[in-house]
């Protein structure tokens, strides 16, 4: 498909364009792997994990386990060039049963309700200085993150080439963020500010499941690695891109994490960092002192990132399973000039703000994050599957297949070990909403069952919108 300069002119033949090079690419990988929680509270793996020691051993097996897993992807979306990641994998190896109850879990619950959180963590470090000694106002937060979440969508519908460069510039100013707190860190330790790191694997005790249970806050503090596959569609030349995006944005990220932890262990110790609840912000005052103020507007800058790349992935999840269809029509269709998914971004958008009411929804991605690592054990399995049923395909990138078998062997063990060592009856509730799309897919997706009101409610949004309908177009 060739590169669209012309984003303002109707083409013929309404399809996704490629406008998202290489630079970009590691951008939306980064920008949204680094969230507000680095920043913030990254002490559930010290905490989990016992020991300074093991906690960064946690750090880095967490970026080890992600890169594996991304290279899987990387032969996946090399292999099968359309946006989507999972839903598009699994729909051609298992069919689209698996693909369908994907979508539904993620465009329905996890997608929206991930923008809704970071928008709500940006709009508590927007409001933070304005309440000194208070607490933050909540009707206040709330509306900062209606506005981010408005704003973003905006941008995501109005230009790709606007939103890509967006992202690069908060992923840059992201990166500077952590670059002062690891340069920070280094100057303690040149100081001679060593006696926290010194305690290595002092105290430890953590069991098995201790480890494993870091490893999952870990994993989500990684979130994001597959990202780019969502936008394969739209990525130029994604052969040698894919791949090279997701090797050199992990491992970046990777060492950003390591460095950032040890650089808060030189100036805090275990209890204080495990009291703080914004361990940057802690951080800031006591290296930076007067110019703390940086670091509330860093994390709300890359919280604005992470939620940019939230909202552009998220959109492209729900335009795919709409052109399945999956979903309805409306949500595959284009907008006719920009060509952008604007009805899929709007929708996300509109759950995203309906998330943000309660206020405190982290315990309903808590609920469901053992489904996202059901899913990628899936997406693993299928790669393992069409190495055998798919033998012809090409196969630009291809990963040695002991990895897929250890990812796969992973994320076994952390969709289960949860429910196993900690039963709850959320888990339960989960299961029940994944199995309840079954009442959706088996009417209007296996006996295609049409509601006649559906034909005008298309009609009048494609109206209202100016969007068009498309299909994929491979290369």
């Amino acid at each position: 498909m060739a590169e669209d300069n012309h984003e303002d002119t109707p083409v013929e033949g309404i399809a996704l364009k490629r406008r998202v090079g290489l630079v970009s690419g590691v951008a939306l990988i980064v920008g949204t792997m680094i969230g507000s929680g680095i920043f913030v509270s990254p002490k559930g793996v010290l905490l989990r994990s016992g020991s300074v020691g093991t906690s960064l051993l946690v750090w880095s097996g967490c970026g080890i386990l992600s890169l594996l897993g991304a290279l899987c992807y990387a032969e996946l979306g090399t292999m099968i060039t359309k946006s989507g990641a999972e839903y598009s994998y699994m729909m051609d190896a298992f069919g689209p049963l698996p693909a369908f109850l994907f979508s539904w879990v993620s465009v329905l619950v996890l997608k929206p309700s991930m923008m809704a959180i970071i928008c709500l963590s940006l709009g508590e470090y927007v409001v933070e200085p304005l309440n000194i000694g208070c607490p933050p106002n909540m009707y206040a937060v709330k509306l900062v993150a209606a506005l981010s979440i408005g704003v973003i969508t905006y941008i995501n519908c109005l230009s790709v080439k606007l939103a890509t460069r967006i992202q690069n510039i908060f992923t840059c100013s992201k990166l500077l963020a952590i670059a002062i707190i690891v340069v920070g860190g280094f100057i303690k330790l040149t100081e001679g500010h060593t006696k926290h790191l010194a305690t290595g694997f002092e105290g430890e005790s953590a069991t098995f499941s201790d480890i494993a249970t870091a490893f999952y806050s870990g994993l989500w503090a990684y979130d994001g690695w597959n990202n780019l596959n969502y936008v394969t569609e739209e990525l130029k030349n994604p052969y040698v891109n894919l791949p090279l995006a997701i090797a050199i944005g992990i491992p970046l990220v990777t060492l950003c994490y390591v460095l950032v932890n040890v650089s808060y262990i030189t100036v805090m110790s275990t209890a204080e960092l495990l009291a703080s609840e914004a361990v940057a912000v802690t951080w800031a005052h006591r290296v930076l002192g007067v110019m703390y103020f940086i670091m509330p507007i860093s994390v709300a800058l890359s919280s604005f990132g992470a939620g940019n790349g939230s909202c552009f992935t998220g959109g492209r999840l729900c335009y795919v399973a709409a052109r399945e269809g999956h979903l309805v029509d409306i949500l595959s269709f284009l907008h006719i000039r920009r060509h952008t998914p604007s009805p899929a971004l709007i929708f996300n958008a509109v759950l995203a703000l309906l998330m943000i009411i309660p206020g405190d929804i982290g315990s309903l991605i808590d609920f469901f994050s053992f489904t996202a690592w059901l899913f990628y054990g899936l997406t693993f399995l299928a790669l393992i599957v069409m190495r055998h049923t798919k033998k012809d395909l090409r196969r630009p990138y291809k990963v040695p297949i002991v990895i897929a078998y250890i990812v796969l062997l992973v994320s076994i063990y952390l969709v289960v070990a949860p429910i196993i060592e900690d039963p709850q009856i959320e888990y339960l509730y989960a299961s029940v909403f994944i199995l309840s799309g079954l009442f959706v897919y088996i009417p209007f997706v296996y006996y295609k069952l049409k509601l006649n009101i559906m034909g005008n409610i298309t009609i009048f949004f494609q109206l209202l919108l100016e969007v068009a309908p498309t299909k994929y177009m491979p290369d």
